[in-house]
């Protein structure tokens, strides 16, 4: 099974420049995408009903903000929206999608760059997200959680860390948030294959930062460690265009 993960930043903008025939030609079993900023009443039936995949949105409350959809082959034994949490669920951040053999988390982390009240409400966010994973893990829930984290969790994670040390997506809050995932036994996938530096999922615009690769990995897929012996491959596409970020991905085999 074939899951992606992608922040479009804006899927009518992504559907501008060619993300159905991309999708088409990737052909994921499972595709996630944040920051989708539309209402599905806002978007054609193309995108609402695709060949071949059930599509589930949950957009934020506020108009061309936030939001996340899930696009998969296989229909879900169940679906939710959020966490429950209504400050959190507002903002569209989060959907859950349940099937035989695993829980899909596809999740918009918050950005915390805006001022510290939203850095505050990021580290809100991050804390009562792992109580939930805990919950579910703990039940012996093999979980995936995907998506765009909005944090770089180590010097290797990103092209200029000593310059980045003061900014959010890299301040130790932040950092020390996912070490604590990780200690409370969730994988970063792509570190199970890769240890190298340079492989970002995301770069500045403004800065033409994607043609030096002057980048960020903040999108991830990280799983409970009783998935690990599902993992077959972990990878990040770097050409995929359409997005200042690009799409990252993994192959599990349950049978």
């Amino acid at each position: 099974m074939k899951i992606l993960s992608w922040n479009v930043n804006g899927i009518r903008s992504a559907l501008k420049k060619g993300f159905l025939e991309w999708l088409k030609k990737e052909s994921p079993d499972v595709l996630c995408v944040q920051e989708i900023k539309a209402m599905p009443s806002q978007l054609p039936p193309e995108l609402l009903y695709p060949d071949g995949y059930h599509v589930f949105w949950n957009p934020a409350l506020r108009p061309g903000y936030s939001g996340v959809a899930t696009f998969t082959k296989e229909k879900p034994l169940a679906v939710k929206n959020g966490f429950g949490i209504q400050r959190f669920d507002d903002e569209g951040r989060v959907l859950q999608t349940e099937f035989e053999d695993f829980i899909l988390f596809n999740i918009y982390f918050p950005n915390g760059k805006m001022n510290s009240g939203r850095l505050q409400y990021k580290m809100d966010f991050y804390e009562d997200s792992l109580k939930y994973f805990l919950k579910l893990k703990g039940k012996g829930k093999k979980l995936v959680i995907c998506g765009d984290y909005n944090t770089a969790h180590k010097p290797v994670d990103l092209a200029r860390p000593k310059e980045n040390e003061k900014i959010s997506g890299f301040l130790p809050s932040e950092r020390a948030w996912m070490d604590k995932l990780v200690e409370n036994g969730f994988l970063d996938t792509f570190r199970l294959f890769n240890q190298d530096p340079g492989h970002y999922t995301w770069w500045d615009v403004i800065s033409r930062a994607r043609e030096r690769n002057v980048g960020w990995r903040i999108d991830y897929h990280f799983v409970s460690e009783n998935v690990r012996p599902y993992v077959q491959q972990a990878f990040i596409l770097p050409e995929v265009m359409g997005s200042d970020h690009c799409p990252v991905g993994i192959v599990l085999k349950f049978k």
